[in-house]
């Protein structure tokens, strides 16, 4: 893979969600653990956002956790505002088979009721296994059987393609 400028792909997401939504004081942004959070972080003031960044660790969420067992660097989710009646930012760093934001969209109900819930990933890649849709990419990826993309950072903030055997 080419090396990406990664400042370049959010400033274009940050140009995206301008176009898409009226950010208001209605507009909360929230980043998932760990790659999304740095991301969020970045993009939040970029937008200007005057609400607190939220964070979500969906570890205990994901509908996968008795096969892959107890991530070891759990992280407390942290919504610093109300849910009800807002227009959510939520952000990832890599969305592949869908069932991360799942397990998310599942963790941000059950703290409250949103307006609206619009999706922000750096890369969005091959291989969905839920209809799960990103409005708005930083980069799309063609990726084979094998072949998997993460996101190193934050500072500086690296995509590397790596291939399992």
């Amino acid at each position: 893979m080419k090396q990406q400028d990664v400042p370049a792909l959010i400033d274009r997401m940050a140009d995206e969600l301008r176009r898409r939504l009226d950010i208001d004081n209605h507009t909360v942004m929230v980043g998932i653990h760990t790659g999304g959070v740095w991301i969020a972080r970045l993009l939040h003031k970029k937008l200007g956002i005057q609400t607190p960044l939220g964070t979500l660790d969906i570890s205990f969420y994901r509908d996968d956790f008795t096969r892959i067992g107890m991530n070891p660097q759990v992280k407390p989710s942290e919504l610093p505002f109300t849910l009800d009646g807002r227009k959510i930012i939520l952000v990832d760093d890599v969305l592949h088979t869908g069932r991360t934001v799942r397990a998310a969209m599942n963790e941000l109900f059950d703290y409250g009721r949103p307006a609206s819930i619009v999706l922000a990933t750096l890369v969005e890649r091959s291989g969905r296994e839920l209809p799960i849709e990103a409005k708005v990419v930083g980069l799309h990826m063609e990726l084979g059987p094998g072949e998997h993309v993460k996101l190193s950072g934050p500072d500086p903030m690296r995509l590397e393609t790596k291939t399992s055997k």
